[in-house]
């Protein structure tokens, strides 16, 4: 959407309650995911550009003043409610706030106006993960797989791997894991991938799979806590 700085390098907390993790990565990156789509619904053309104007207006201040961001995401919303760029951003600031449900509401919308908008999808499931949703997590991951042309598949697998997990399904995260590492270039860092490869390999008995993908955590993430996590793990596999 915007030239809003990428995170996929930075080192997030992994844990189940990482809601901090799906802000910086599902939410910047759909933030990323190409200029708004402007289509007539009716509105005036005059209409539908200051819609967009109110969504740029709104990216540019984000990163700086959140509750601008917010005004101009509205009033965008409110120019053109089938502007789904905007209900993704208003989305996003909600699930910033811990308004679960009224962010839901707007990746909903979002997903309602294009079926295939993945990133809406992505985020959608991660609001639902945060509520131990989990079925319906899952189906809105795998909807966000089901386009071909989504950017960064390695992200929403990587999540629905862990949702799979909290189901019981721990084959299923490690096909998960092993899909998400198949993606070039990453969006999410190689380290954190290897660690929960590592970890479910080790679970579900894997032994040398598992000390393969924790050494390369150590290798990937030297210092690091994802390298100690690794380290920890393989001094149990000895």
């Amino acid at each position: 959407m915007s030239d809003i700085a990428r995170t996929r390098g930075q080192r997030v907390c992994a844990c189940a309650a990482g809601l901090r993790w799906t802000l910086v990565s599902v939410g910047l990156a759909g933030l990323l995911g190409g200029c708004a789509i402007i289509e007539s619904i009716g509105n005036n053309e005059e209409t539908v550009k200051k819609s967009q104007g109110y969504y740029q207006e709104g990216l540019a201040s984000l990163a700086q003043d959140r509750q601008k961001a917010f005004v101009a995401f509205q009033r965008s919303v409110q120019l053109n409610p089938n502007n789904k760029e905007s209900r993704y951003a208003l989305g996003h600031v909600y699930a910033l706030q811990g308004k679960l449900t009224k962010a839901e509401g707007e990746f909903r919308a979002a997903v309602n106006i294009d079926g295939d908008y993945s990133e809406a999808h992505t985020y959608l499931g991660q609001v639902l993960a945060n509520q131990s949703r989990w079925e319906e997590a899952i189906s809105s991951y795998r909807q966000a797989l089901s386009n071909p042309l989504y950017a960064t598949p390695d992200l929403v697998r990587f999540h629905l791997g862990r949702a799979l997990a909290h189901k019981g399904d721990f084959r299923g995260l490690m096909e998960a894991l092993e899909d998400a590492m198949t993606v070039s270039p990453p969006s999410i860092p190689p380290a954190m991938t290897n660690l929960e490869l590592g970890r479910v390999y080790y679970k579900l008995g894997y032994m040398d799979r598992a000390r393969e993908a924790l050494k390369k955590v150590t290798t990937l993430d030297k210092g690091g806590e994802y390298a100690a996590a690794a380290t920890e793990l393989l001094a149990r596999l000895k």
